[in-house]
């Protein structure tokens, strides 16, 4: 529990940094500001900041009668650290992240927090321009992933992961990732077939990017078209807003470690704290 406050203290305090960033790429008018200038402006950027989303969302499982067991809060925490204050060779930084997703049965007696799963990891992150525009960024990182436990029910693995980000324009942005796996073989060795071999997505904002829609969908390994399907929605109630309404659809497997070989199909509403441009996935 002192860990997870040292984190939402963390993330509180990142949202400062988040609007420095803000100002970095989403604010200037792309017409007087050339790449160079904006390669500076990320030189002189916060350091710390938001990774991924960062929520705390609860709901039933869909399908099955709704109960105590499977009805559940979801939330993660995501940072991350650049650590080089100018760039590395191709225009590289070098990034520390870190993102802990919890799965917590608040209608139980005991209120357990039933799956935590923690990810580290260090990488490269490498931002994208064209004609003068920044147009989003390239990725390559070490990842590790585990849920902390013994025995039967250790779950971990690592994985080297390339991922892309790219705004298509104003309204649009889509995202992919692959990874090259590192698996453990005793107690998960089949990982992939359940927590895949790459992602893809897409993510939709209105005009004033108070609204967004996000779809991402994980393949599963395999020649069959078996997917895991993510479906998001955030609408904030300003433009000044830090925080956003949430709903997240999860349908199959892998969403938590512990029971990454079962499916589930469960629909959570809350609040989503995102980062200023666009999330990391």
């Amino acid at each position: 529990m002192r860990l997870l406050k040292v984190l939402i203290i963390c993330v509180l305090a990142a949202l400062a940094g988040e609007s420095l960033s803000a100002q970095i790429v989403a604010v200037p008018d792309r017409k007087k500001y050339s790449a160079d200038s904006l390669r500076r402006e990320f030189d002189k950027g916060p350091y710390f900041g938001l990774y991924k989303d960062n929520y705390f969302i609860f709901g039933p499982s869909i399908g099955p009668r709704p109960t105590k067991e499977n009805t559940n809060v979801k939330f993660q925490i995501s940072i991350q650290q650049k650590l080089t204050r100018s760039t590395l060779p191709w225009g590289t930084y070098l990034y520390l992240y870190y993102t802990q997703k919890v799965f917590w049965n608040v209608l139980e007696e005991s209120l357990p927090m039933t799956d935590l799963n923690f990810n580290p990891g260090i990488g490269l992150a490498k931002p994208l321009f064209m004609q003068d525009r920044y147009i989003g960024k390239l990725s390559l990182q070490l990842e590790h992933e585990s849920n902390g436990r013994d025995s039967i029910q250790s779950r971990s693995w690592n994985r080297i992961t390339f991922g892309a980000n790219i705004i298509v324009d104003n309204n649009l942005m889509i995202h992919g990732k692959i990874w090259i796996p590192i698996v453990d073989g005793e107690n998960n060795e089949d990982i992939l077939d359940y927590c895949g071999i790459y992602q893809v997505g897409t993510e939709v904002m209105t005009n004033d990017r108070r609204w967004k829609f996000g779809v991402t969908l994980v393949k599963r390994r395999g020649w069959k078209p078996n997917y895991n399907v993510i479906g998001e929605v955030s609408f904030r109630f300003s433009r000044k807003a830090d925080w956003s309404l949430f709903a997240q659809y999860y349908n199959g497997y892998g969403e938590g470690l512990l029971d990454y070989n079962k499916y589930h199909s469960q629909l959570r509403v809350g609040i989503v704290i995102r980062p200023k441009l666009f999330s990391d996935y």
